[in-house]
């Protein structure tokens, strides 16, 4: 079979990145040579894929999902918010330029013609390209300039599929709105909906979903349970606000390791802390106080896309007032690192010039015009180690024990490698050290596997697709494109 499917949703954080996953982990189970693709991301959650690109995280996860390596063209255009107003614009996996709103505009032109080209190359090597929206179709406010949802499907002939997050409350109306919003000829792509995150008795929401099809003329392809401990490789911060995480029972009933995790305003890559949260007798926590640190047994300060501003805002909460304090570990990374730094000279991100670190590491930190973006290999205690990097802050370590490419200094550590902790071996000699630091009785289990974890979150994403979604339609939309459908009005009104 040869096509290619968008899903869009009817918000944020509806689901888009992990319905997408799951069409492509059950389609590669069928054989199907399949690949993802999102033509734009806003996100501080990045990957470095094998040839140095950086693209989005939940790219890099639908691709584990279908079974091929990541690559740039998955997502060609990759925006990273350094503040309110201005972005880092990514093309490619290299980062071209900063620029703000009305700046990004005039890119668009350039920045579409990549993302259509990445697309093309990849419907040219795959038998299926299952393509992910940004944000909601019906922000008409943008409409003109969008490249990620209904511009993309009209550009390449998409079929698409809307899923809204029921658990929210509101979504046949957000279905409706999504639809009625848009102009006819990109109604005219809207196939139909997926309902994601349904909690309840099927029978009642069987009513709503026959108005919906009557009311729009489009199909209801299914509808998604919620399903607990999908937390893996989430898209951004936003996903953090309803993020209820399991925690496991202690190995050979030991007890729990409390990790206190610094929710910094621009705080990136924080998937970094998966491999941790997947741990028996682990319990992450993100926090913003430092009253929120007291019982902890390990802080970490990840990182960060806005590291001189995060350390501000660090600072005005009084957070280095109880990181100075603190006589148990300590863990930074990238970013965090940084901050921990005797010193920052940064005249690239913030402009800031010199700033004074926390000095709680002896490491000075000079910010390069260029980025830095690896995968690099070690060890730490004989245990070998592998890890990305994406930085701009070059850390010169002047004295302390080697960790990765950084340093420690008593219970104090800072590397810039993230993705270190999905390690098995390395995850569980820190939190070895990390106990006995802090003088808990708590024992890493020997045979935790962070890489079957996520392969059991990736079935089970494959499972709610094959098992409540109609895939036989599925499959027709995906080879043969959108049926025809009625304009639902009153449409967007263009000039």
């Amino acid at each position: 079979m040869k096509g290619a499917l968008l899903v869009a949703g009817t918000t944020s954080d509806a689901g888009k990145s992990v319905v997408t996953a799951g069409i492509c982990r059950w389609l590669a189970r069928q054989g199907v040579r399949v690949a993802p693709f999102k033509a734009q991301n806003m996100s501080l959650n990045s990957f470095v894929t094998a040839d140095g690109a950086e693209i989005g995280r939940a790219q890099a996860m639908q691709a584990q999902a279908a079974g091929i390596e990541p690559v740039a063209d998955m997502n060609p255009v990759l925006l990273k918010p350094g503040s309110d107003r201005r972005s880092q614009v990514v093309l490619m996996g290299r980062p071209i330029t900063d620029v703000d709103a009305m700046e990004y505009g005039e890119l668009k032109d350039m920045l579409r013609e990549a993302a259509l080209a990445s697309l093309a190359r990849l419907r040219a090597a795959y038998d299926v390209v299952v393509c992910e929206g940004a944000g909601s179709p019906a922000e008409i406010n943008l409409r003109a300039g969008d490249l990620a949802n209904m511009g993309l499907a009209r550009a390449a002939d998409l079929p698409v599929v809307v899923v809204g997050d029921i658990d929210r409350g509101g979504v046949f109306a957000a279905f409706y709105g999504t639809v009625a919003l848009l102009e006819a000829a990109d109604q005219a792509h809207i196939a139909g909906f997926v309902v994601n995150k349904f909690r309840g008795a099927a029978e009642l929401l069987e009513p709503g979903l026959d108005m919906l099809r009557e009311l729009t003329g489009r199909e209801v392809y299914g509808v998604l349970p919620w399903l607990d401990g999908l937390w893996l490789d989430v898209e951004d911060s936003l996903a953090l606000e309803g993020r209820s995480i399991e925690v496991r029972e202690p190995y050979q009933g030991k007890g729990v390791l409390r990790v206190a995790v610094v929710r910094l305003p621009r705080m990136s890559n924080f998937t970094d802390l998966d491999a941790l949260a997947g741990e028996p007798g682990v319990v992450v926590r993100f926090v913003t106080s430092p009253a929120e640190l007291e019982d902890a047994d390990l802080v970490v300060l990840p990182g960060s896309r806005a590291t001189v501003s995060d350390l501000a805002w660090l600072r005005a909460r009084g957070l280095d007032v109880a990181l100075a304090a603190r006589t148990r570990p300590v863990l930074g990374i990238c970013g965090g690192l940084q901050m921990l730094a005797r010193e920052i000279v940064d005249e690239v991100e913030s402009g800031a010039g010199r700033v004074e670190g926390l000095g709680l590491l002896p490491v000075r930190v000079e910010f390069a015009a260029g980025k830095t973006l690896g995968r690099p290999r070690g060890e730490w205690r004989g245990t070998p180690v592998t890890g990305y990097e994406i930085h701009h802050g070059v850390a010169s370590v002047e004295g302390g024990e080697p960790f990765l490419d950084g340093c420690r200094v008593g219970p104090v550590f800072g590397t810039t490698w993230h993705g270190a902790l999905e390690n098995d071996g390395f995850r569980r000699a820190f939190l070895a050290e990390v106990a006995a630091l802090a003088g808990r009785d708590f024992v890493p289990h020997p045979d935790v596997s962070f890489a079957a974890l996520r392969e059991e979150r990736l079935d089970a994403l494959g499972d709610l697709v094959e098992r409540h979604l109609d895939t036989g339609a599925l499959l027709r939309l995906i080879e043969h494109g959108s049926p025809e459908v009625p304009f639902l009005p009153p449409g967007a009104l263009r000039a």
